[in-house]
Formats: C-alpha cells, structure tokens, sequence
C-alpha cells in the first residue's frame, strides 16, 4: 500500500489578527487528522501551531500609504524571500490571509506556478478601492468571507467564494468572570476599570495612545478611583509600548502581555482603536468607544476613497451606529473621556448599549470558521492532486 503523501501548506500571514486566525486554520487541519505540514510568513501563534517560519511578520505591521512607502525595501525583501520559497517547495496550497496589497503579490507568483490560491479574510473592497475585485477574479482560486454581504460581491466578479463565519466569534471567549479577570491582573472590581486597546502595529501605537493616555488623565481626574490596562499585543514587545507611555500615563495604569480578552472581560469600559479588537470587545459584551488616528496624509488620500460612512466593524456589521467613534481630528481626549464616563455613569446609555452588542452577538453567528477554511484548504489540494 502506497502512503499519502502529506499535504503541503503555504501561509501567509502578516500582522497579529491574521496570525492567530491563520494558526486556528492550522489546528484545525490537525484536529482533523489532516497529514500535512505548514510554512511561510507569520508569527508566535503559527509558530505554536507547528508552521515553520520562513519570514517573521512581527516588524512588516505597518498601515496606510506612506507607512508602506517608507518600509517598501523591507517589505520587498520578504517577499522575494516568500516568492523564492514557493517556487523551490511548490505546496499544494497558498492561504493568504488579510494583508491584502502585499499578499496579491505574492499570489500573482502562485498563479504562474499553477499553484491553487485561498483567500482568507477578504479585502474590504464594500469600503474602498472596490476595483481591487477584478484584480482578486485573476488571481484568487476561492475566497472565504467573514461578512454575508460579501458573498455577492464575489459571486458577481466570479470568484468562488464561500461564507465561513468570523473566527472572531470562536476567540472572543474568556474562561474568567469579570471578578476573577479583575483578581487576575490585581485590580479591584469594585471600582470601575477601563481599558486602554491603541493596536498592534507600532504605527498605530505611536498615533493612537499618545491620545487614549491623555484621555484616562482626564478621565482619572473626574473620576480618581478609576483604573486602566493596556494589553501588549503579542506582536509588539512590551518594552516599547512601556517606552511610548512617557508622563502622560495616568497613575492607575497596569500593562499586561497579551490576555486582550481578559482584559476586554475585566473592563466596564474599553477605549479601542478601529479594527478586529472592536468586534473582539462587541462579543465580549464590553461597552466601548472607538478611536483612530493615520498619518495625516493617509488619511486625507484614504477619506476621498472610502464610501462608507463608519468605520468600525462593530457599526458595520450593525448596520448603524451603536458605538460612538472618532477620527482623526475629532478624537480629542476631552471628546472621548466625556464619552467613557458618560458610559461608566449612565446606566441607561450603557444598557443600550449592552442590548445593541448583545443583537450583533447573536447575528454573528456560530464559530466554526477555522474548521470550514481547514476543510476549504484539502478541496483546493484535491482539486490539483
């Protein structure tokens, strides 16, 4: 009897939400009892998860136009070095997930190399640059959505594609209750907590918690029994996010490794940048104001290209307004303190509030995700064997 020959999987994943979703997808082939092995660009999770790393993404964590520019050399470099990777070791599948500008390069090799290409974490084409599609119909094999809505976008480009759900739903779970959270992290649960989620690219640190710092020194000023923590993400190193608090931290701040969801379940309220922790910190039933600030010519380039007119997934998903938000020049410390205490100290707005999250929560759905993209991922392998 002749052995299988075990699949081979190419990953490619760039910033820490794609790490983590990309490491579930590669556990769950192995729970599956799926023979394959793993490589390509990612960090600590897919590292856990057994996939051999050929780049580490831990310093590509960059965002907007200019950020790109100025690293373009680095960025290059690492995907010659992926590009030169699957022409010597042709896997039976690419899975790219999110990081979409960098990963269509390195999926236009695949194509040449006849290599079946899955998508995972689709680029948010509903909300800028909706050309991208026609480039994605060339170069995507099967794409695996979050979002329903984005079936038909696809479908009408042509691209396979398939709904798998939002990993998001699976991850945003917390073994303690929010005694036990703050007991964890050494804070009193009598007094009220808020946390501090700024991102977890360094660019996104350098722009959005100079502004959430100074908004818990106002907050810590109206209210001095409040308490504050900043998680690390595990894509950053903890000493420089230490290094970027300089004097505007307010005195009851504890910063902790990793632990998002812990965090997100010890806190009353959670000041987050706009991204996947918003959506993380809706199912965790956290009350929350969004935030964000870009490099100014970022934003002024990005504003004329986005169609829509929130930007937070929590409100996006919604379909309305839920949570409150500000951008870029409206995201003064005076607006958003005024808006987290008023969450901390309106019981009526913050029951809102819980109600609205709650309804998403349910219209998210089950998990699962990562167990449909691992079964998505052996289709694929099949379909060129």
């Amino acid at each position: 009897m002749t052995d299988v020959k075990p699949l081979s999987v190419m990953v490619s994943a760039g910033e820490a939400s794609g790490d983590a979703h990309a490491a579930h997808a590669i556990e769950a082939l192995s729970d599956q009892g799926v023979a394959f092995s793993s490589f390509g660009m990612g960090a600590d999770q897919l590292q856990a998860a057994g996939t051999e790393l050929i780049v580490d993404c831990r310093d590509l964590a960059v965002i907007g136009i200019v950020d790109v520019l100025i690293n373009y050399p680095r960025f290059m470099k690492r995907l010659a070095r992926l590009r030169d990777t699957l022409r010597q070791r042709r896997p039976d599948v690419l899975l790219l997930v999110d990081y979409p500008d960098f990963n269509l390069k390195l999926a236009e090799t695949a194509r040449e190399l006849g290599i079946p290409v899955l998508f995972y974490i689709s680029p948010k084409v509903w909300a800028w640059r909706a050309g991208r599609v026609k480039r994605i119909s060339k170069l995507v094999s099967h794409m695996a959505v979050l979002f329903p809505f984005e079936v038909e976008i696809y479908q009408k480009a042509g691209v396979p594609v398939s709904y798998v759900g939002n990993p998001v739903v699976a991850d945003a779970v917390s073994p303690f209750t929010t005694d036990e959270a703050c007991d964890h992290f050494g804070l009193d649960s009598d007094k009220p907590v808020v946390s501090l989620l700024p991102g977890s690219r360094t660019g996104e640190i350098n722009r959005n918690l100079p502004a959430m710092l100074a908004t818990a020194s106002l907050i810590a000023q109206r209210l001095p029994d409040c308490q504050f923590i900043l998680p690390v993400a595990p894509t950053l190193e903890e000493s420089f996010i230490k290094d970027s608090l300089g004097e505007n931290a307010p005195e009851k701040l504890t910063v902790v490794t990793g632990n998002s969801r812990t965090v997100m379940r010890a806190s009353d309220v959670a000041l987050v940048a706009s991204g996947t922790a918003t959506l993380e910190t809706a199912l965790m039933g956290t009350p929350m104001v969004v935030m964000y600030i870009i490099n100014r010519l970022n934003y002024a380039i990005m504003k004329r290209l986005i169609s829509i007119p929130d930007i937070s997934l929590v409100n996006i998903v919604a379909g309305r307004r839920i949570v409150p938000e500000y951008v870029q020049d409206a995201a003064t410390p005076e607006a958003m303190a005024d808006d987290v205490l008023s969450l901390l100290q309106d019981d009526e707005r913050r029951h809102t509030m819980l109600e609205d999250l709650q309804a998403l929560k349910i219209n998210m759905g089950d998990s699962g995700a990562s167990e449909r993209v691992a079964d998505l991922i052996v289709r694929l392998a099949k379909r060129t064997a």
